[in-house]
């Protein structure tokens, strides 16, 4: 714990309620009046995402007075974030850190992110409206939005045809669709469910109009549990019952080899888990399509939207006029960005990368089809009000081990969310912060 946060945060400012939620004092701005050095300034950047390493290459191979120190870290569920917690706290932290969008209210509550608004004075236009939304509050900016991950429908056009199934339009097609492959054939699924995956299930809600958080006056409101979010728990509580999908991690070793089969049919997910099937199934090569998500009312266009990153400056960056630099470079760079398409399959969260001609190229591995323009349709259909809590690590965390009781079946995902509802509201008062109602 980062010390003086309750009252750093003991009153919620207005801008808070249309951004993060929390007042603009975690992190005061930066000096430049750092020493003159010889040389280029060296700017170190912890992170994980896939060509990451190369976008530093080529920012170093077209840049003198900066020079970018890539370090990779364990990706920030597992362990990363904790990481760059704990070099802050002992004053050994790098000036950049890649922070998922829904986790940058934690690092700002935790007092652990430095205010960059005088060097990002005028980027905010540059950037998807929405996104630029959640790296800032009032006037202190954060970090720099990366990406965003709208939601589509990934599946196996081979197994779809070989068990006769028609790409479902609403979840409850979907199901039926999952009844009518296990009927064929038990050992396969329409497709798994990583209890552990606390942001693909967030997506899930998000489509269906659900606000897990948001402020009231001076307070925050928590919502995790209500009815938006409990019907998406009872849909999924039931295909696990039901035993319709596979109970697996997603992206690891075995989904990984269920995927490139074709056990695993399909998978609802964010734009990003493109290039992850690519790579890691490769005899699905010309055989997955990709459809809007399944709706949870017929006739509607409505997506959600799973991760997305930012490049966030650390608290105790000694150059973070230069660090800024960089971060907003390699989110607005066409030739850094298509680094980013081909090695981890990015939807750009700045507004003139959009129509980039990587991004709507055909794809060979999906069959020729355009897939820039299906995340397009998804983004533009994906609600851009939902905010994120300032205790997403605890959440997730709490999620995991409640949601793995409902796969073991010694729980239920209906009481998984009651069970996080109970435990969030605890965590963000042990913050020194207001919770209305709670």
């Amino acid at each position: 714990m980062f010390p003086d946060v309750s009252k750093r945060f003991a009153s919620l400012a207005a801008a808070a309620s249309v951004a993060l939620g929390v007042t603009a004092c975690a992190g005061s701005p930066e000096s430049d009046n750092a020493p003159l050095t010889a040389g280029p300034v060296t700017v170190e950047f912890w992170g994980w995402a896939p060509g990451y390493q190369e976008a530093a290459d080529l920012f170093n191979s077209t840049h003198t007075d900066v020079k970018v120190k890539f370090n990779k870290t364990p990706s920030g569920a597992k362990g990363g974030y904790q990481q760059m917690l704990n070099a802050v706290k002992g004053g050994s932290a790098p000036c950049l850190a890649q922070v998922g969008l829904e986790t940058l209210p934690t690092f700002v509550v935790e007092g652990a992110l430095a205010d960059v608004g005088t060097h990002a004075a005028g980027d905010g236009g540059k950037f998807v409206d929405w996104t630029w939304n959640q790296v800032k509050v009032g006037k202190a900016v954060f970090a720099a939005p990366v990406d965003t991950g709208p939601m589509v429908l990934y599946y196996r056009k081979d197994v779809f045809e070989k068990f006769g199934v028609a790409v479902p339009t609403t979840w409850d097609e979907y199901e039926q669709a999952g009844k009518k492959i296990k009927a064929a054939d038990p050992s396969y699924f329409i497709t798994s469910f990583d209890s552990g995956d606390l942001y693909t299930f967030a997506g899930y809600a998000w489509q269906n109009g659900a606000e897990w958080f948001g402020t009231q006056g001076e307070s925050w409101k928590v919502d995790v549990a209500g009815g938006d979010t409990a019907k998406v728990a009872e849909y999924w509580q039931r295909l696990v019952a039901e035993k319709l999908v596979k109970p697996e991690p997603g992206f690891d070793k075995e989904w990984n080899a269920d995927v490139n089969s074709g056990k695993v049919a399909s998978y609802v997910g964010a734009s990003w888990a493109s290039a992850l099937i690519k790579d890691n199934a490769p005899d699905g090569k010309g055989k997955w399509g990709v459809a809007p998500m399944p709706q949870w009312k017929a006739g509607e266009k409505k997506a959600g939207n799973a991760g997305g990153s930012s490049t966030a400056v650390l608290k105790g960056c000694k150059d973070p006029k230069q660090a800024w630099e960089f971060a907003v470079w390699m989110s607005t760079d066409p030739a850094a960005y298509k680094i980013l398409i081909e090695k981890a399959g990015l939807y750009p969260a700045a507004k003139s990368l959009l129509d980039l001609p990587e991004l709507n190229a055909p794809s060979e591995y999906f069959a020729g089809q355009n897939l820039g323009a299906a995340f397009k349709e998804a983004a533009n259909t994906t609600d851009t009000g939902w905010r994120w809590g300032p205790t997403m690590t605890q959440v997730s965390t709490d999620f995991g081990d409640a949601a793995g009781k409902a796969v073991t079946g010694t729980g239920t995902l209906p009481d998984a969310l009651k069970t996080v509802q109970d435990k969030t509201v605890g965590a963000i008062k042990q913050k020194g912060l207001s919770v209305a109602g709670g």
